[in-house]
């Protein structure tokens, strides 16, 4: 199986590939655009803002082929900021537009709730809704009230509750931490640093 890590030098993605590997997948970590398009499986990792990342995708000439890819519904998975560039948009230093697949924007955590921005550390994850974990790479997960592992300044708003997949919380605010459209998943969590369950996680990504 061949599964390749989209290489717009995002910081976390060699973490990534190693676990994709752990999970016996046949990982290719690159930045051209006809490997995106070969791909059976495609990950999209993320840290640092959403801007930055955009711009980099589009420098590396990988926006259309990322988009082409979703459009054809096939296998993907976005991690942090890399599950905020589904979204329309996101308002991190400016307005800036995302891939568009989940209609929605991405808006700054309240710092005036009594909690710590950026979110960091362990968090229980639900989902959204009773049987949204069917049939996706959470699967199996719901009676566990799996911890993952955050690190995010601003959350995900999708526009239908029918895009969200998994909810966590920080303090008495919502974190969208997983969106669904398709065959297409984003986590707003780190898998590879989630321990036993991440690696779960990634396992059920690879035999979806």
């Amino acid at each position: 199986m061949r599964v390749v890590v989209v290489d717009y030098g995002a910081g976390n993605l060699h973490s990534v590939a190693r676990a994709l590997r752990h999970e016996g997948a046949d990982v290719v970590v690159s930045s051209a655009p006809d490997e995106v398009s070969r791909a059976n499986r495609l990950v999209l990792p993320g840290v640092g803002a959403f801007a930055d990342a955009m711009q980099e995708l589009s420098r590396r000439n990988l926006v259309e082929p990322v988009k082409r890819f979703l459009e054809a519904e096939r296998p993907f998975l976005g991690i942090c900021v890399g599950m905020q560039m589904l979204l329309g948009e996101s308002m991190e230093f400016g307005r800036h537009a995302g891939l568009g697949v989940v209609p929605g924007t991405v808006v700054r955590i309240p710092a005036d709730r009594g909690v710590k921005v950026p979110h960091v550390g362990w968090s229980s994850i639900r989902p959204s809704r009773e049987g949204a974990w069917n049939g996706t790479c959470l699967a199996g997960l719901e009676e566990q009230a799996p911890m993952v592992y955050f690190v995010h300044s601003y959350n995900a708003e999708p526009e239908d509750e029918e895009h969200r997949l998994a909810d966590a919380w920080h303090g008495d605010i919502r974190i969208c931490a997983a969106v669904r459209r398709h065959s297409a998943v984003g986590v707003q969590f780190h898998p590879e640093m989630s321990g036993a369950v991440g690696l779960a996680i990634l396992r059920r990504f690879l035999s979806s």
